[in-house]
C-alpha cells in the first residue's frame, strides 16, 4: 500500500495542480463509478429479462390451464351427445321419405339445447351415412367432400376421440380456423355417424384476456387454430415446433419482420385423447420495456458521472486560476511591481497567503498611503472651515431678538385695540420660529409640519379673506406625532396654490389638504385648489420641468427643489405628482415613505 502511495505521489508531483486534480477524479471516482454503473445496468437488464420471461411463462401456463378446462368440458359434452339414445335412434332408423325424417328430426332438440346453453360452442354437427336421411338442422348427410376429408376418415376408422383444426372461408375470402372435437357415434353395422363440435374462437379469446402479448395455439401438427392477431396465422409459418417430441418446450427470442419478440412454446396434453396443444406466447413489448428502463438507468449513471465531472472541472479551473493569480502577484512583487490585484476570491489558505502578500505590499507603499491620507485631512479641514463660516453667518441672526421684537409689537397693537394686527404678528412670529428652528435640520414630525401650514394659511386668510379659505383633513387613526418627514415640504406648494391657483378667484377660493396612507407603507399628502387649473399642454410642460433644473426663477423652481429633496432623501420611487384641468383646479400630491428612521438618511 505504501509502495502504491509513493508511486502515485511520484506520478502527480511533477504535474500542474489542474492535472493532479483530474487524475485524482479519474482514479478515485470516474473509474469506480463507471464499473459500478456498468454492473448495475447489466444486472438491471438481467433482472428485467428474467421478470418478463417469468411473466411470459405464467401467461403460458394460464393459457394451458384454460384450454384444458375448455377441452375437458367439450369432451364431457360429447359423451352426453354420443350416448344419447334418442339421437342414436334418430340416426339409425330407416325412413320412407325425407319428410318423415324431418318430422322425426324436428322433435329432437338435444343438440340445439347444447348450443344455446354452452357459449363455448360455435356449432355441433352430426355427419351420417344413412341413405334415408337428409341434411337438416344439426344433422348432415355425408357427401363426397366429407367422406374424403382426413378427419372423417380418421373418425370412421377409430373409436377414440381426437381434436383437429378445420378451416372455412367466409363470403369475403377470409379464412377462419376452429378447434374441433371429432368422435364416432356407435350405431349398428349398417350406419355410421360422426360428431363434430367446433369451439367458438371468440369464447377462447374472452377467456384468455389477452392484452400485452400475442398468442398462437396449435393442435398436434394439424396447424394453428387460434391467433390473437390476424397476422398471426401468417407468422405461425415462421415458428418452428418439433412435433416429434412428446413435450416440446422452447423459450427464447424470435425476430419477425424486423421486430424482436420474447417467445415461449410449451406443450399441453389433452385429457382422454392422444392430442396435444402447443401454446406459443410472444411478448412484443418486453424488449422495448427493457430497453427503455435500461436506457434510463444508463442515463442516470452517465448523469451521475458527468455532473461531478463538470463540477470537478469547474473547481479545478477556478482553483488553478486562483493559484496562478497568487503566483503572478508574488512574481510582480519580487520584481518591485506592486500593482497586485485588490483581492482574491475565496476564504481559504490561498486567500490568506494572498492577504499576507497584500500586507507586505501595503507596508512597502506606506509612504504613498500617508501622503494620500494627508490630502484627505487637508480636505476635511477645508470642509470644517466652510461649516464654521456658515455657522457664523447663521448666528448673526438672533432668533430670540426677532421673537422678542415681534412680541413687543404685538402687545402694543393689542393695547391699542387692534386685535387683527396682534393676531397677524402672533402668527408671523410662530411661523418664523418654525422656519428658523427647522432650517438646516433633516426631519420634523408631520404634526409640527401641519401646524406650521395651518399657521401659514391663517396668515394668508388674513391677507385675502374669503379668497383663501382652507381645509385640512387627516386620515382617521393616523398618529401624525410619530411620523417624521423632511421639514418645509408643504409650504411652497400651498403658496403656489394661493398665488397662482387662486390668482383669478375673487372669493370662495379654497385650499384643501388631505393626509392619508396607502398599502400601509406610503404616506400621501394632497394639496388641491379650486382655481382656474391648467390646460393639458401647460400641465405636460410643468410635469417635465419639475424633473429638470432651471436657471431662471419661476414657480416651477420650488416644485423642482421639493421633488429633488424627496428623491435624494427617500429614493426615486417617491416624489411629486401633479394633476389639473381647466376650470377644475389643480392637485399636487406628495408620495413619502410612511415609516422611516430619519437618523439613517
Amino acid at each position: 500500500m505504501k509502495y502504491l502511495s509513493k508511486k502515485l505521489q511520484e506520478l502527480i508531483s511533477g504535474l500542474k495542480i489542474r492535472r493532479q486534480l483530474n487524475i485524482i477524479y479519474l482514479l478515485g471516482f470516474f473509474i469506480p463509478m463507471a464499473c459500478i454503473g456498468t454492473f448495475l445496468v447489466f444486472n438491471t437488464q438481467r433482472l428485467l429479462l428474467n421478470y418478463h420471461e417469468d411473466l411470459n411463462e405464467a401467461n403460458n401456463f394460464r393459457v394451458k390451464t384454460i384450454m384444458l378446462e375448455i377441452t375437458n368440458q367439450m369432451y364431457t359434452l360429447s359423451e352426453n351427445i354420443v350416448f344419447d339414445d334418442e339421437l342414436q335412434d334418430l340416426l339409425s332408423s330407416k325412413y320412407a321419405n325425407m319428410l318423415e325424417f324431418k318430422d322425426e328430426a324436428a322433435k329432437y332438440e338435444g343438440l340445439e339445447n347444447y348450443i344455446d346453453n354452452y357459449s363455448e360452442i360455435d356449432s355441433i354437427t352430426v355427419y351420417s351415412d344413412n341413405p334415408t336421411i337428409s341434411t337438416y338442422r344439426q344433422i348432415k348427410k355425408v357427401d363426397e367432400a366429407d367422406a374424403n376429408s382426413n378427419w372423417y376418415k380418421k373418425a370412421i376408422n377409430q373409436s377414440s376421440v381426437f381434436w383437429t383444426t378445420i378451416s372455412h372461408d367466409d363470403e369475403y375470402g377470409n379464412t377462419y380456423y376452429n378447434l374441433c372435437l371429432v368422435r364416432q357415434i356407435q350405431l349398428d353395422e349398417n350406419s355410421k355417424a360422426v360428431l363434430l363440435i367446433k369451439v367458438d374462437e371468440n369464447y377462447i379469446k374472452s377467456q384468455l384476456h389477452i392484452k400485452d402479448y400475442e398468442l398462437l395455439l396449435y393442435v398436434d401438427n394439424g396447424g394453428i387454430f387460434f391467433s390473437s392477431n390476424r397476422l398471426g396465422y401468417e407468422r405461425s409459418k415462421m415458428i418452428y415446433i418439433d412435433y416429434s417430441q412428446n413435450f416440446y418446450t422452447y423459450s427464447g427470442q424470435i425476430i419477425i419482420q424486423d421486430k424482436k419478440y420474447m417467445m415461449i412454446v410449451t406443450t399441453q396434453e389433452l385429457s382422454k385423447t392422444d392430442n396435444r396443444i402447443y401454446v406459443c406466447n410472444m411478448d412484443n413489448t418486453a424488449f422495448d420495456n427493457i430497453y427503455q428502463i435500461v436506457s434510463l438507468c444508463l442515463l442516470i449513471v452517465v448523469t451521475a458521472t458527468v455532473i461531478p465531472f463538470l463540477l470537478i472541472r469547474y473547481f479545478t479551473i477556478h482553483f488553478s486560476r486562483r493559484v496562478d493569480t497568487l503566483r503572478e502577484a508574488m512574481h510582480k512583487a519580487s520584481n518591485e511591481n506592486y500593482d497586485v490585484p485588490a483581492k482574491l476570491m475565496g476564504d481559504d489558505e490561498i486567500s490568506q497567503a494572498f492577504s499576507d502578500l497584500q500586507v507586505m505590499v501595503t507596508k512597502i507603499k506606506d509612504k504613498d498611503a500617508k501622503m494620500y491620507e494627508a490630502r484627505i485631512n487637508s480636505q476635511r479641514l477645508q470642509n470644517a472651515q466652510q461649516r464654521i463660516e456658515m455657522d457664523v453667518l447663521a448666528s448673526q441672526i438672533n432668533p430670540h431678538f426677532l421673537y422678542n421684537t415681534l412680541e413687543t409689537i404685538r402687545m402694543k397693537a393689542f393695547k391699542a385695540g387692534d386685535k387683527d394686527v396682534a393676531t397677524a404678528i402672533k402668527l408671523l412670529g410662530k411661523s418664523m420660529r418654525y422656519v428658523l428652528e427647522n432650517t438646516g435640520t433633516s426631519s420634523t414630525t408631520l404634526k409640527n409640519e401641519l401646524e406650521y401650514i395651518e399657521t401659514y394659511l391663517q396668515i394668508q386668510k388674513l391677507r385675502f379673506a374669503d379668497k383663501a379659505d382652507y381645509m385640512i383633513m387627516i386620515e382617521e387613526g393616523l398618529n401624525t406625532d410619530e411620523i417624521e418627514i423632511l421639514p418645509l415640504l408643504i409650504q411652497p406648494i400651498v403658496e403656489n396654490a394661493i398665488v397662482h391657483g387662486l390668482e383669478d378667484t375673487e372669493d370662495s377660493g379654497q385650499i384643501r389638504i388631505e393626509v392619508y396612507t396607502r398599502k400601509k407603507d406610503i404616506l400621501y399628502i394632497d394639496i388641491s385648489d379650486n382655481g382656474c387649473g391648467m390646460t393639458p399642454k401647460v400641465l405636460d410642460s410643468l410635469r417635465r420641468k419639475i424633473d429638470t433644473p432651471h436657471l431662471n426663477p419661476s414657480r416651477n423652481i420650488g416644485l423642482y427643489n421639493i421633488n429633488q429633496r424627496i428623491r435624494l432623501c427617500y429614493g426615486a420611487e417617491y416624489g411629486i405628482m401633479i394633476d389639473s384641468a381647466t376650470d377644475r383646479g389643480t392637485k399636487v400630491s406628495l408620495a413619502l415613505p410612511l415609516k422611516i428612521n430619519m437618523e439613517e438618511i
